[in-house]
């Protein structure tokens, strides 16, 4: 067999992606020497990001794979070394060129990232569901999605997304885990066990500016951020650090649910942000016998949707009507979107039906300068 070609072997590590920052390795830096033996033996050293990097065996093999599928090679050696401070400084200019390190990327003007932020007025109405579904349908359709979870006291998008590993910090930079290939961050991966948080309002909003800015989420096209429940801190950091980002309203048909999900989305009118639309949660239950057992009511998402259109002068639709199903819990418990794991259940049409409305949607122009300039 020919010896290996040094310049094939490179070509085929530039197919290797890094599995945290999704990007060429090659392009990252992070091979450090390339050489091959005239028995066709390679032996690569790669350079991970930090000691610790969790993906490392993923990362050998996959750099196994590619190499040994070049002609001539008969095995491969990867090598692990770590990078120095200098060389974490020179992938941290790559990765976010000379933005300050405390930028927020999606409040820029040249974002292209759209941004949902997921509210409703009161809890239990399965807002978070609604959020990790929503994410994993968007993912599926080949769209680069990340899910911030901004419920710093009621984190649960890990555990319904099943993430399970940790956050790794590179030269500043926090890199998400991903998950049903979403980029994630929570609190809930920073604190030990189920630890409650107990924090005051300040502490809330530099912790969502480091989510926005200290993370490293890459060229994202949609950005979901699961809000607590109500109009306190959070929404209002919400506000002022992501002024582009647009509500989407969950809501459940029953009065109670209607009224206070009015509320949350009524804060458009002190922000001056645009409300994407409502989706009503928990709809109907679907019997053995093909009627629906109304448990919540009717109407209540539809009310709240022109209840807002009304007070805020604007357009905004139903996006979507979730059924109650069991699968939608199952799945939130085992971290299997439903969208993923049960893709004909009703609940996961309907979700996806909505997901399609936002993959659909242009970008705002909502405070965004034309770049017009008046004629005399």
């Amino acid at each position: 067999m020919p010896q290996p070609n040094i310049d094939a072997i490179h070509a085929a590590l530039a197919r290797v992606n890094d599995p945290e920052i999704r990007k060429p390795i090659t392009e990252l830096g992070m091979v450090e020497s390339v050489t091959a033996s005239a028995e066709g033996v390679v032996a690569v050293r790669v350079l991970l990001t930090v000691a610790g990097c969790p993906m490392k065996e993923q990362l050998t093999r996959d750099v196994t794979a590619a190499v040994s599928a070049v002609e001539g090679v008969t095995s491969v050696d990867v090598a692990l070394g770590v990078m120095t401070d200098a060389q974490r400084g020179e992938l941290r200019t790559r990765l976010r060129g000379d933005a300050p390190a405390n930028e927020i990327p999606f409040a820029q003007p040249g974002s292209r990232t759209r941004v949902y932020a997921v509210a409703s007025g009161k809890g239990g109405v399965g807002k978070s569901s609604v959020t990790v579904n929503l994410a994993a349908a968007l993912a599926a359709r080949g769209l680069s999605v990340g899910v911030l979870d901004a419920d710093i006291y009621g984190f649960s998008v890990p555990r319904m997304l099943g993430v399970t590993g940790r956050p790794t910090q590179v030269d500043q930079m926090i890199m998400p885990p991903i998950a049903h290939d979403v980029k994630v961050i929570s609190i809930g991966m920073f604190t030990p066990g189920n630890t409650a948080v107990v924090w005051r309002g300040p502490m809330l909003h530099r912790a969502l500016q480091q989510f926005l800015a200290d993370v490293f989420w890459g060229d994202l096209d949609v950005l979901l951020m699961d809000l607590p429940p109500g109009t306190g801190d959070i929404a209002i950091s919400v506000a002022q650090l992501v002024p582009s980002a647009e509500l989407l309203v969950v809501t459940t048909p029953q009065i109670a649910a209607r009224e206070v999900a009015e509320r949350a989305g009524s804060i458009a009118l002190q922000t001056h942000q645009q409300i994407v639309g409502v989706v009503e949660n928990m709809s109907w239950l679907d019997l053995p016998d093909g009627s629906r057992l109304e448990l919540f009511g009717s109407g209540g998402g539809q009310a709240v949707a022109d209840s807002l259109a009304a007070s805020t002068g604007t357009r905004v639709p139903l996006l979507g009507q979730i059924p109650i199903d069991q699968r939608v819990r199952e799945g939130g418990d085992d971290g299997r979107p439903v969208v993923l794991d049960a893709p004909d259940s009703p609940a996961a049409v309907a979700l996806r039906s909505v997901a399609d409305a936002l993959a659909a949607r242009s970008k705002s122009l909502v405070g965004k300068s034309l770049g017009l300039t008046p004629v005399r």
